[in-house]
């Protein structure tokens, strides 16, 4: 019996039931890798649902960035209604990392601000995988960075059960172990109150709270309960807290660890002073000795995460506990299924990470800011993230030499389920001679277009500047548009293109974000502003994947501003018209007419909305 049970009124057609059979037959052989070369529409996310009930594993699916992974948490979410579908990526709104510059003697401290309900669903992600086997987690490449021990995770979870013998002092200090805080005010997540025997817990994964009442030292009641009105909700027999925080060491552990510390730190305060570096000395032995204390009395300190080595009682240099090592392992191996969503954008990715966040700690230990262990606080290698992914799937339209060299086979999706075949695609000048017009000119009478017929256009530009500039002229000409890129909160890019998908604007504008795997069917019209700027942005690869945003809809249109025609270029309109060939004879073939993809208007995220005193939800109005 399958773990997931999907949930579709649609069946597996076109090219998918071909794709889905190899695929299932290759992990069932123990094929390392496989891809799946799918053209944009072509249902890639359903086939790799369908490959999931059939491989009955938890499983992880990387995006490579958070407005894709939000779009996919969606799309698993409404697949598996009955299963834990999960979403995990970086929790930061706005995040300057520590770093130092020696030329201008200049120490910038870190700085973030923790978008809260994106660590609520950090935490059910990592508490899922720890209570459960049928979860999904969507991620970003954030999975790759240290989070701390999963064992430590689990072990120091409270277990409640009615009938449990308790004391009250003893599960207050059970509490504030895991980083609980005591509040006797509003309750908030990872906030705990107190009053007589009776406990209101809220948990770090959840926007729901606990009462325990405690009668003659035994549990006699445990109830999710209304935040606001504390009116019970739900009763249970048993309950189960996951710590605040990842990092989260025992008392022995702690022990341990800054023993470890305060020999590293001799070790370096010796080095320092053979090497006359007193400067050096007497910064590092300050802070450390700071942070010691810090652990010592509470547990926790601002930047705990540089001295996770010795917490977690690994050597120097060896890898740290990510996401990955909270799913399942099997006799020392990963016993799960990786899907990278996108991957020729997703494994450069995690290649990069190691060497940037290397060179900014080095400077750091070099000056005397952190000790040298702060290193192995740090992302996986690429030969340890291959290590602990397991049975892998590439999902891809163009997949890269690596998908295409390891990969024991390739499931080729082009026939799309609608029929829809790829768009035709036009060249026009970047500017204009004989009319004296520019792109932009030619781009408004488009735009006029789209605004009669109610549809929507996408126009991808080559810098952020670029795509508020053009922004800012458009609204000018009363144009209704936006424009998205990675300086928006995370958050917030899923409001835009939900509004841009109900048809609060018209236009949407973006640099490298409106590529891979959006899902946006109302959209008939995609410009390419400056296609001849040859360059990773204007790649075969970029090209195609842009591109590929008009091909769910029958109306799809596809216009290339450029004064030449590069080699990306002529690649890329030669790959599409192949396509557009092998789909137009096919739809000959079995008399079929495309049709465009419909699809509901939903909110990605599951943004829990505010209770009222009568407990009904108070629902929030969308932007305008």
């Amino acid at each position: 019996m399958s773990l997931f049970k999907l949930k579709s009124k649609f069946k597996p057609a076109g090219d998918q039931p071909q794709a889905i059979e190899k695929l299932v037959n290759g992990l069932k052989k123990g094929n390392r890798y496989q891809t799946l070369l799918g053209v944009t529409g072509s249902g890639k996310t359903f086939s790799m649902a369908n490959v999931i009930t059939q491989f009955n594993k938890s499983v992880l699916v990387m995006a490579p960035n958070k407005a894709l992974a939000a779009q996919l948490y969606r799309e698993y979410k409404n697949f598996f209604p009955e299963n834990s579908v999960n979403y995990f990526v970086s929790y930061y709104d706005y995040y300057q990392p520590e770093a130092y510059m020696p030329t201008s003697d200049t120490y910038i401290e870190k700085e973030a601000m923790i978008n809260q309900e994106i660590d609520r669903l950090r935490h059910q992600a990592t508490s899922a995988l720890m209570s459960r086997k049928d979860v999904i987690i969507v991620a970003s490449v954030s999975c790759i960075y240290n989070l701390g021990v999963p064992s430590n995770y689990f072990e120091s979870a409270i277990n409640l059960s009615v009938g449990q013998p308790i004391v009250r002092g003893d599960l207050m200090r059970q509490l504030v172990k895991i980083q609980f805080t005591r509040t006797p005010g509003a309750l908030e997540r990872g906030k705990f109150r107190a009053r007589g025997d009776v406990f209101e817990i809220m948990p770090a994964s959840e926007n729901i709270a606990y009462r325990i009442e405690i009668v003659d030292q035994k549990i006699s009641e445990i109830n999710i309960v209304n935040v606001l009105t504390r009116t019970v909700k739900e009763k249970l027999n048993e309950a189960v807290i996951f710590p605040v925080k990842h990092f989260i060491s025992s008392e022995p552990q702690m022990k341990e660890a800054l023993k470890e510390i305060k020999k590293e730190l001799k070790e370096r305060l010796d080095y320092f002073k053979k090497k006359e570096l007193y400067l050096e000395e007497e910064r590092l032995e300050r802070r450390t000795k700071y942070d010691m204390e810090m652990l010592k009395t509470l547990g926790f300190c601002h930047g705990i995460e540089n001295y996770s080595r010795h917490l977690a009682g690994k050597l120097a240099g060896e890898a740290p506990d990510t996401l990955l090592a909270y799913f399942p392992w099997k006799d020392g191996k990963p016993d799960f299924l990786t899907i990278m969503d996108e991957s020729h954008i997703g494994l450069p990715q995690v290649r990069g990470m190691y060497a940037g966040d290397q060179s900014r700690k080095q400077v750091l230990a070099q000056y005397g800011w952190r000790l040298p262990s702060a290193l192995d606080n740090r992302p996986l290698r690429f030969d340890e993230f291959e290590k602990r992914v397991g049975q892998v799937i590439f999902t891809s339209a163009t997949p890269g030499d690596f998908e295409i060299k390891k990969s024991s086979q390739i499931a080729e999706q082009v026939i799309r389920p609608t029929g829809l075949i790829d768009p035709p695609i036009e060249v026009r000048p970047v500017f204009d001679k004989k009319t004296n017009k520019g792109q932009v000119d030619d781009l408004m009478k488009e735009i006029d277009q789209i605004v009669k017929k109610g549809e929507r256009a996408i126009v991808n530009v080559l810098t952020k500047k670029m795509a508020e500039e053009l922004n800012e002229f458009l609204l000018r000409k009363n144009y209704t548009v936006n424009y998205l890129h990675s300086d928006i909160k995370t958050l917030q890019r899923t409001e835009i293109l939900t509004d841009f998908r109900r048809g609060k604007f018209n236009v949407l504008i973006g640099v490298n974000l409106l590529r891979e795997g959006l899902d946006l069917p109302e959209v008939t019209f995609v410009a390419i502003m400056d296609a001849d700027r040859e360059g990773f942005l204007r790649s075969e690869e970029s090209l195609m994947q842009t591109m590929g945003r008009a091909a769910r809809n029958v109306a799809g249109k596809v216009v290339l501003y450029a004064d030449t025609i590069t080699g990306s270029m002529k690649r890329a309109m030669a790959e599409v018209e192949r396509r557009r060939e092998k789909q137009l004879a096919y739809n000959k073939k079995h008399g079929i007419t495309p049709q465009t993809t419909h699809k509901a208007i939903e909110d990605f995220l599951d943004i829990p909305e505010p209770e009222a005193e009568d407990g009904k939800l108070i629902k929030k109005k969308h932007r305008s």
